[in-house]
């Protein structure tokens, strides 16, 4: 549930990329973004510091600058592979299978918190002001409400269709449907299934959409202003 399409262009020779290793393994550079994960994890992106992240992979902050040009262009490395982690399948489901795909997704999370509550911890950080992280979020968030949108519209029936700003608001319900409950889950893991709880979310803004525009509603934003 997670890529956004980057623009790429061919380097100068011997130039460094933007948000790779100048030199060295493989192996080193995913241990360098494996301990920048953890730090921002437990500490965040501002109180962690490249110290942290060089003390944990076990090197100096010489090398992991060295790898890395910028404790921001090392933030991004960390956001990026989190994208790259289901983005492929994501982009393969369609439909119901597309759904499905996301409670696979929330299934799969309950292995890997640690990953999990980088993500919770960057994204709410980003909301501060000047953060590296906000235009990344920023823009993540409007690929995947576009992205929601047009699965969801396949629900819409035709004879009755929700209208667009209608489509967006079940879209973004379903959005922080996943981030709401990891946040939930992060702090009390053993008080519900996040993959239940996924499901459960998912198939009742399904159905709600199923329902038709003018048949779906049981509270409207009318019922706020009423005495």
């Amino acid at each position: 549930m997670n890529e956004i399409s980057q623009a790429t262009s061919k380097p100068r020779k011997g130039a460094r990329k933007k948000y790779g290793p100048r030199d060295g393994t493989a192996q080193r550079h995913q241990e360098i973004i494996d301990a920048a994960r953890q730090v921002f994890a437990t500490k965040g992106f501002h109180a962690g510091t490249l110290g942290d992240v060089a003390d944990l992979a076990g090197m100096s902050q010489a090398g992991i600058l060295h790898h890395f040009g910028s404790k921001e262009d090392l933030l991004r490395a960390v956001l990026d592979q989190r994208d790259s982690l289901d983005s492929s399948e994501a982009r393969a489901a369609y439909g119901l299978d597309y759904f499905r795909h996301l409670v696979t997704v929330a299934k799969l999370n309950e292995s890997r918190p640690g990953i999990v509550q980088a993500y919770v911890v960057l994204s709410a950080e980003a909301v501060t002001e000047g953060n590296p992280g906000a235009d990344y979020f920023t823009g993540r968030f409007e690929w995947l409400r576009g992205l929601v949108m047009g699965e969801l519209r396949k629900f819409s029936p035709l004879d009755d269709p929700l209208s667009d700003k209608e489509l967006a608001a079940a879209a973004s319900n379903i959005i922080a449907l996943m981030d709401g409950l990891q946040t939930q889950w992060l702090l009390n893991p053993g008080s519900f299934s996040l993959a239940d709880a996924t499901v459960f979310g998912i198939d009742a803004i399904l159905s709600s959409v199923a329902a038709g525009g003018s048949r779906r509603h049981q509270v409207t934003a009318e019922d706020a202003l009423k005495p």
